[in-house]
């Protein structure tokens, strides 16, 4: 069992940077592939960026490729994305989730715990 919790939203003007921070429990935290996804109002839930448990492979979504990075600690059991060059679009709730499994994936289903979510708010 994985229990997830993230932290690092807020309200931030377009153009602006966050920093989310997800941090989990477990002994065998680097065993996980984690995934960030996100969820605006009226939207499906869709798949922002993951990493391998490793850290050494990435994945993003196209619609944030060059702006956000995902990386990890292993030794903090804690994965992080930072989140620059804000767009309103980017406006949603934004979840961690870890995978049983070492190598990440863009697919929801395929992620077996999940955090509560932070709210991500980017004015015009």
């Amino acid at each position: 069992q994985v229990q997830l919790v993230e932290s690092g939203g807020g309200l931030v003007q377009a153009r602006g940077s966050l920093r989310l921070s997800c941090a989990g429990s477990g002994r065998t935290f680097s065993g996980y592939a984690m995934g960030w996804f996100r969820k605006a109002p009226g939207k499906e839930r869709e798949f922002v960026a993951a990493i391998s448990g490793s850290g050494g492979i990435t994945n993003y979504a196209d619609s944030v490729k060059g702006r956000f990075t995902i990386s990890r600690d292993n030794a903090k059991n804690t994965v992080y994305l930072e989140m620059n060059s804000l767009k309103p679009e980017d406006t949603a709730v934004y979840y961690c989730a870890a995978r049983i499994f070492s190598w990440p994936s863009a697919a929801k289903d395929e992620y077996n715990y999940w955090g509560q979510g932070t709210q991500v708010t980017v004015s015009t």
